[in-house]
């Protein structure tokens, strides 16, 4: 069955992008991983790879061209003598409602991408109320994917206007879920990102404040089985949740022994501490054992170097570059780095300093993971430790911030503040790599 190849969502605000280029003409063989074309938003220029081996046919868009986010620009066929044009994507039932809803005027926020190969985040919560004024670094909601939990800034200064989905409920990368007015709106517009009927309502500017009442011990409910656990033992759990359970010194395991579905999440976590006290297999002191460490550097080294790579060396695969400089870091000879950029996973093998010796790897487990956030908006993070070291690179002004999350045991603290202080160095100026 042919892959449909579209627009991708880089951004929070993102409504369209611009096809800088294509690498790959329309019948050329395509594995999954090749770059297949560039595209420029408001605050990047990203590279495009392909999900899925075949060959790229019904290419509707060229270089210039710019495309609303989640159009359909070209497929990814069995063969090369498909059809030549890629059809129209189709309506669906939210699209309809969409279209007749009277929404107010304003900018569209959409579920952003923040995971690799994510197509769908679960909306934690909002953290403005409708009508609110925010600003566009204010925090607009909470989300929660397989990988990490954000908080996901509005992106515009404005009135939130309309609210286009629940807590609780699971969105798809690219659906607009918000609307920011640039006026205080007359009505706001709340509703399910299911499409239900929208319901009107006039702000409230200062909401009474509530009552908090004690909510009752909950009970643990068997298997709705969001996914099967690890054949392995391995406990399944979202980031912010095995932190929260180190913070507070609860053992997972107490959830799996009581029937509750993996993965596990915030909420799973408040039923754990709601369990009859018995001893913690996890402590306090567990929790201060991980590791968190930032540093801030200049943009400008490692995009000059990025340009000089591609154009003098011929090193074009930025992933196979950011791991070659972080693998550098590490205290082994041969690491594998997993890099985690623009909705997707690579697995590379680091043999030393020569960039060029770097090659991609399936199927091994990684000593260390980076994950690219440059292109989206997010500024700052803490996210608790991961099956590996995570460094992760986000922007912050002109310059970047790069964070270190260590789990307990994972890595000693004179070994951790060498490996960010080393991958900071580099980016900083990249060809101390070299030498």
């Amino acid at each position: 069955m042919p892959l449909d190849v579209i627009m991708p969502a880089l951004g929070m605000a993102q409504e369209s992008g611009v096809i800088v280029a294509w690498h790959k003409q329309p019948g050329d063989a395509v594995a999954e991983g090749d770059v297949l074309f560039e595209v420029e938003t408001d605050k990047a220029t990203m590279e495009v790879e392909a999900q899925g081996a075949g060959f790229l046919t019904g290419v509707v868009a060229r270089d210039g061209d710019q495309v609303p986010v989640g159009d359909v620009i070209a497929r990814i066929s069995a063969t090369a003598d498909a059809p030549e044009e890629a059809p129209e994507p189709e309506k669906d039932a939210g699209d309809a409602q969409t279209a007749t809803d009277d929404l107010p005027e304003g900018q569209t926020v959409i579920m952003p991408t923040l995971g690799m190969a994510q197509d769908s985040g679960l909306l934690v919560a909002w953290m403005v109320e409708p009508g609110a004024k925010v600003d566009a670094d204010d925090p607009l909601f909470e989300v929660e994917t397989d990988k990490s939990t954000v908080e996901v800034p509005a992106g515009v200064s404005g009135y939130l206007a309309a609210q286009l989905a629940e807590a609780g409920e699971d969105v798809p990368t690219g659906q607009v879920i918000a609307i920011i007015s640039a006026e205080a709106p007359a009505q706001t517009v709340t509703r399910s990102a299911k499409g239900a009927a929208p319901v009107a309502k006039a702000p409230d500017p200062q909401p009474a404040p509530q009552e908090t009442k004690a909510k009752p011990a909950a009970k643990p409910e068997p298997s709705k089985a969001r996914q099967p656990s690890d054949p392995t033992g391995r406990i399944l759990a979202s980031p912010k949740a095995r932190r929260l359970a180190l913070e507070q010194g609860l053992d997972l395991s107490r959830l799996v022994a009581a029937g509750v579905a993996q993965p596990f999440h915030v909420s799973d976590i408040e039923t754990l501490a709601a369990m009859p006290a018995e001893t913690q297999a996890l402590a306090g002191a567990a929790a201060a054992a991980s590791l968190h460490l930032t540093a801030e550097i200049p943009a400008e080294g490692v995009t000059a170097f990025m340009a000089w790579a591609s154009d003098t060396a011929g090193l074009t695969d930025s992933g196979a570059v950011m791991a070659g400089l972080a693998g550098g870091c590490l205290d082994k000879a041969r690491p594998v780095v997993a890099v985690e950029a623009f909705g997707q996973r690579r697995l590379f093998d680091v043999p030393g300093h020569n960039l060029t010796a770097v090659t991609s790897v399936e199927d091994a487990t990684p000593d260390l993971i980076l994950r690219d956030l440059r292109a989206t908006r997010i500024t700052g993070l803490h996210m608790g430790g991961e099956d590996a070291p995570v460094l992760s690179l986000t922007t912050s002004g002109a310059g970047l911030t790069l964070t270190l999350e260590c789990a307990q045991g994972q890595i000693a603290p004179a070994a951790a503040l060498s490996l960010l202080g080393d991958f900071a160095g580099r980016l900083e100026q990249p060809l101390r790599h070299l030498l």
